[in-house]
């Protein structure tokens, strides 16, 4: 249905659109992994250990099957890119059922040592960045070497055009490929791959000023 959709996928998605389930069902499967690299991503660091990934995956695909009319209605979006819409819209449900004061005051991320911006509010794709790059990294032992690393790589992270930031996201962590990287932004694939290629140098060079840094923040 879709120039990128293989012939495999274009005969299950034929299938369903005529009502099959189990059509459905293999399509949702197919793009179980990626879409469990996306919502490990994006599911917001203060959830984690309340919020079962593989759960919020289920919802999606809950809520995906009973809206699958409306996909079908639609002729521009892939599956894929649709099922991570669809993703997303769980996030955000759960993160307003969870976190909806915290995510009304941006100086409380700041002050609970996750990344925001105090004057445009938090950037999740900035938290996200963060959560990804300390995890499990060795660096200072207190709680508060611990949050001026995160200061310090959120303040790092910012300096990047946020153009830049997303794609390094899309492309390196949600795992999506230039094409599908450049629909989602709006661009063109030839300039998603060129910011690609130019958010990870940038990524490099940050990474080795706050590893030079890290020596400094351990008691």
């Amino acid at each position: 249905m879709i120039a990128d959709d293989t012939p495999e996928e274009t005969l299950l998605l034929n299938r369903a659109a005529d009502g099959d389930m189990d059509a459905w069902g293999a399509l949702l499967a197919s793009h179980h992994e990626r879409l469990q690299a996306v919502v490990s991503f994006r599911l917001d660091p203060r959830l984690r250990g309340r919020i079962d990934g593989a759960d919020v995956l289920q919802d999606t695909f809950v809520a995906a099957t009973s809206r699958r009319d409306e996909f079908f209605r639609q002729s521009e979006q892939p599956l894929f890119l649709w099922l991570r819409w669809m993703a997303g819209n769980t996030l955000l449900e759960l993160n307003r059922h969870h976190l909806g004061a915290q995510m009304r005051d941006a100086r409380r991320e700041v002050s609970s040592g996750h990344c925001a911006d105090a004057d445009d509010g938090p950037d999740a794709t900035r938290i996200a960045l963060v959560a990804q790059l300390t995890a499990g990294a060795t660096g200072p032992a207190t709680a508060a070497g611990r949050a001026e690393l995160h200061a310090r790589l959120n303040g790092a992270l910012g300096k990047m055009d946020a153009t830049d930031r997303e794609v390094l996201a899309l492309r390196h962590y949600e795992q999506l490929t230039s094409s599908e990287a450049a629909r989602v932004l709006g661009i063109q694939e030839r300039a998603a791959a060129k910011r690609y290629t130019r958010a990870l140098e940038r990524l490099r060079e940050l990474m080795t000023d706050m590893s030079k840094g890290l020596t400094e923040l351990r008691p």
